[in-house]
């Protein structure tokens, strides 16, 4: 139906908008995984009670995270543009949103990972000191296996959530879909476009979101059988 109300120029100019928020979103989700699971682990294992307590650099990191969570996306884009300059060399376009998009979203990510491995029985971890376990073996071995259901989980709530951010990232040049609708959807007054950019968006989210839910299931199912089997 939307292809019938589109031009072919929009035509490609939604599938070049459409490769430009994969894009955005692909690369903020993997660097903010590589940076937020490993900070996630380290808010937890150094909380009062745990096996690397560390009091006051845990309340430090926890506020570093806290303050950037708290502040709203689109006043963070304008306050980091100096090092988004530095990092990308600009300020607009596709690469250059990937950095407010991470600097965004990885502390939520490691909020979440944080969460699941809280709800980690205290027990295992015990057990595992019991016999001899290193700290490491304790995060590898115990610790992110236990958690993987809810961090997977987790993931699928920070990609659809930076699906959200990179709209937001698209009305102040960052590109994607964001952009594309309003440029045209809203300044052209083209509705047929701001329509096929929602369903674009709608479609992606409902894809991710059932992928995730399906992921976290079936890692769930394979930590409930290891279980039954030991």
């Amino acid at each position: 139906m939307l292809s019938g109300l589109l031009s072919p120029a929009l035509i490609a100019l939604l599938l070049e908008s459409i490769k430009q928020t994969v894009t955005m979103v692909t690369v903020a989700a993997l660097i903010s995984t590589l940076i937020g699971l490993p900070l996630g682990v380290l808010l937890v294992v150094t909380s009062p009670g745990q096996f690397l307590e560390r009091p006051l650099f845990n309340r430090i990191v926890g506020t570093l995270v806290n303050l950037v969570r708290s502040t709203p996306f689109i006043i963070l884009m304008v306050a980091i543009i100096p090092f988004t300059r530095l990092v990308a060399g600009t300020t607009v376009g596709t690469f250059a949103a990937i950095v407010p998009l991470t600097v965004a979203i990885t502390p939520l990510y490691a909020r979440l990972a944080e969460a699941a491995m809280r709800e980690v029985d205290q027990s295992l971890i015990e057990a595992a000191q019991s016999m001899g376990a290193s700290p490491l073996q304790i995060i590898f071995k115990v610790l992110l296996p236990e958690a993987l259901p809810g961090i997977v989980a987790g993931q699928t709530v920070t990609l659809v959530s930076l699906i959200g951010y990179s709209a937001m990232a698209g009305t102040v040049g960052g590109g994607g879909l964001g952009d594309l609708g309003i440029r045209f959807g809203y300044q052209r007054f083209m509705p047929e476009v701001m329509v096929a950019v929602v369903v674009v968006l709608v479609a992606i989210v409902q894809s991710i979101q059932m992928t995730g839910d399906f992921a976290a299931r079936f890692v769930n199912h394979r930590i409930a059988r290891s279980r039954q089997s030991a």
